[in-house]
């Protein structure tokens, strides 16, 4: 929920703000038509990074909402705040793909989590890199628990201004969760890795189509979200959690016709990136309408790449699972924003799913126009669910290359079938061979050993029992987790609680 280059200084707006800001949307996106169809604009290899959200803890496994403080003290430009008290973000430099770029990615990582987590020992909490704490109870996530600032606060207000209510959140898993929460707070009790992949304009739509695709098939090797106020619910709970935390359609059901705010898109991209913006720009509501000084067009007429910080910051509202990412750095360019799996457990973990989700990303990009015909929208769409509800246990379909199309595949055996097509992915992009062998194993020793950081979870919640989970349990469990996390031995080697 970063600003996206435009400071907010204040929690309400008036109708003028709204169709001022509207009006600069559509100059933005004027700008950005121009932009894309300028020969040469977003050239250039590939690249890769990531952002890593967390979660601050007390000695009893509870929130600390101390992220201020651990902050300043870890002094790191790559560490910034979160929506709230108790979240923390990672951003790791980006890496050119070429070479060894994951193993970047994962020291670029330990070193920020290594001088957080040590802030974070001098104001008495530990760091938990995992995708909802097991330990939430309600009184964790009221309004107070919401970060102290501005932006947060205004885009909380604004949400419950278009919505005219509470949030309500309902889960149907093992165990049925019915619960109402006050604002968007809700929302920091989710924590996610987030993948980011450069690449060019020309290559954009079949590339985020393949991103579509090879979403859930990650997502249900790296479930890392069990549960939620001590209910037993999907594999990756976050998924149903997050977007029902700050839906701004109120009373909205399951066949809803108003578009949610998070959601894992509305069809195939055709065109390229720039429909992306449109449709955001045209289906919600702008919450943050904040303008600044800038005019793109003027920008443009001089020979710059425009910031188009108001589309940003619109862009920055509009939670897709995979988001479109515009970056005027360096003459511009476009990223793919691979925005399902959670935190955690490990970096070693977090950096295998980066892999694997980008090596299968650009592995299907070259077949992309074909698969989208043996596969539609609505199927990719129930895949991430399904994914996320049941991950190693989910029933994928996924495309044939002959009648019917899509076919029915266990999400694990899909999983491992499709590393070497990942590696392909990767290696064809530049990636040393031996760096793609080694992040991908551990994808195929986790699936093996069907342990992700859910399941190591679950069975720990089954070995303590239900009367020891709800006393001390989830505490203890979340203790120990958080000792083997910072060995950073991968969750499929963890001994079992």
């Amino acid at each position: 929920m970063r600003s996206l280059g435009i400071e907010i200084l204040k929690e309400t707006f008036d109708d003028a703000e709204r169709d001022a800001f509207a009006a600069k949307l559509q100059r933005c996106l004027e700008a950005m038509r121009e932009l894309l169809a300028r020969p040469g604009f977003g050239e250039g290899p590939p690249s890769v990074g990531a952002e890593v959200e967390l979660d601050l803890v007390d000695a009893a496994g509870r929130p600390a909402p101390v992220n201020r403080a651990v902050l300043a003290a870890t002094n790191d430009p790559r560490v910034t705040l979160e929506v709230d008290r108790f979240n923390l973000e990672i951003n790791a430099s980006p890496a050119p793909l070429a070479g060894r770029p994951f193993t970047f990615m994962a020291g670029d990582l330990s070193a920020a989590l290594a001088a957080t987590r040590k802030a974070a020992h001098e104001h008495g909490a530990r760091v938990a890199t995992i995708g909802i704490l097991p330990t939430f109870r309600e009184d964790d996530l009221r309004s107070d628990a919401l970060t102290d600032g501005v932006r947060y606060r205004a885009l909380s207000r604004s949400i419950l201004q278009v919505r005219g209510q509470p949030f309500p959140v309902r889960i149907q898993g093992e165990d049925a969760l019915d619960v109402v929460a006050p604002d968007v707070t809700f929302e920091g009790a989710n924590t996610s890795l987030q993948v980011h992949l450069r690449v060019t304009p020309d290559a954009f739509a079949r590339t985020y189509n393949a991103a579509l695709l090879a979403t859930a098939v990650v997502l249900a090797v790296s479930g890392n979200s069990p549960f939620f106020l001590g209910k037993r619910l999907w594999d990756e709970t976050r998924i149903a959690l997050f977007r029902q935390t700050v839906d701004d359609r109120a009373g909205a059901l399951d066949d809803d016709w108003r578009p949610a705010r998070v959601s894992f898109g509305h069809g195939w991209v055709r065109r390229g990136a720039l429909e992306l913006f449109e449709e955001a720009v045209a289906l919600h509501a702008p919450l943050l309408p904040v303008c600044d000084a800038q005019d793109p067009i003027a920008e443009l007429r001089a020979g710059r790449a425009p910031e188009l910080r108001e589309l940003r910051l619109h862009q920055g509202t509009v939670w897709r699972w995979n988001r479109a990412i515009y970056d005027h750095d360096g003459g511009g360019h476009l990223r793919i924003e691979l925005r399902a799996f959670p935190s955690g457990p490990t970096v070693r973990d977090m950096t295998a799913n980066a892999a694997f989700a980008v090596g299968l990303t650009l592995a299907l990009a070259g077949e992309a126009e074909r698969l989208v015909t043996q596969m539609t929208f609505g199927q990719a769409r129930r895949n991430f669910y399904e994914a996320a509800r049941r991950g190693l246990d989910a029933e994928l379909l996924w495309p044939s290359a002959g009648p019917p199309s899509p076919r029915v595949q266990d999400a694990a055996t899909l999983a491992v079938a499709l590393l070497p097509r990942a590696r392909a992915g990767l290696v064809d992009h530049g990636v040393e061979a031996s760096e793609a062998d080694a992040w991908l194993e551990v994808i195929r020793a986790r699936v093996e050993a069907r342990t992700t950081g859910a399941r190591w979870l679950r069975d720990a919640r089954a070995v303590l029992g239900e009367d020891a989970w709800a006393g001390r349990g989830a505490a203890d469990a979340l203790a120990r987790y958080v000792a083997l996390s910072e060995g950073d031995e991968p969750v499929h080697a963890w001994p079992r609680f």
